[in-house]
């Protein structure tokens, strides 16, 4: 079982404020936990495939690759108004 002086240290580390009743809670929730993975530890795993997931999907993205937008001119054709090869808007602010 942890310390109370191991969680007082765990709550400063994380930045949390624990009362008395709270590190005797911890103590006893985190040996708990602790215990548990010790158990999780004694399993035997020889011979078994690592798994890093179970659905068997893949992310899929296409390759991120620069394409033309088409003619400059033919795009502005088609804004109400156009100044020097920019769109022309009324001022916001």
């Amino acid at each position: 079982m942890l310390s109370k002086e191991e969680i007082i240290k765990i709550s400063h580390l994380a930045r949390i404020e624990l009362s008395d009743a709270e590190v005797e809670k911890f103590q006893k929730d985190i040996s708990a936990v602790l215990d548990y993975v010790e158990e999780l530890k004694q399993v035997g795993t020889d011979g078994l495939d690592i798994v890093s997931s179970v659905t068997g999907l893949e992310n899929v993205s296409r390759a991120d690759v620069a394409v033309e937008g088409g003619n400059k001119d033919e795009i502005m054709h088609n804004a109400p108004e156009t100044k020097d090869g920019y769109y022309k808007v009324k001022a916001i602010l």
